[in-house]
């Protein structure tokens, strides 16, 4: 998630999907027995979730702000 502010991410839909994966493959891992691969996924979902919702800005309004106002 090099470039999480690619205009791919901007639909809220598409990264509430990416968390609920991480999540979902989280719970998996650890429902059959595989904890260390459970937390590895979580941190996944850790990231995620600061990534496209703590830190998320999308590039439009980064111009918008930059740009002068006549």
């Amino acid at each position: 998630m090099k470039d999480s502010e690619h205009p791919f991410f901007r639909p809220l839909w598409r990264r509430v999907a990416i968390v609920a994966v991480c999540l979902a493959w989280a719970v998996v891992e650890f429902a059959t027995g595989a904890p260390f691969w459970g937390t590895i996924a979580l941190g996944f979902t850790g990231y995620a979730v600061w990534q496209f919702f703590y830190l998320y800005k999308p590039a439009d309004e980064d111009k918008a702000s930059v740009e002068p106002k006549e």
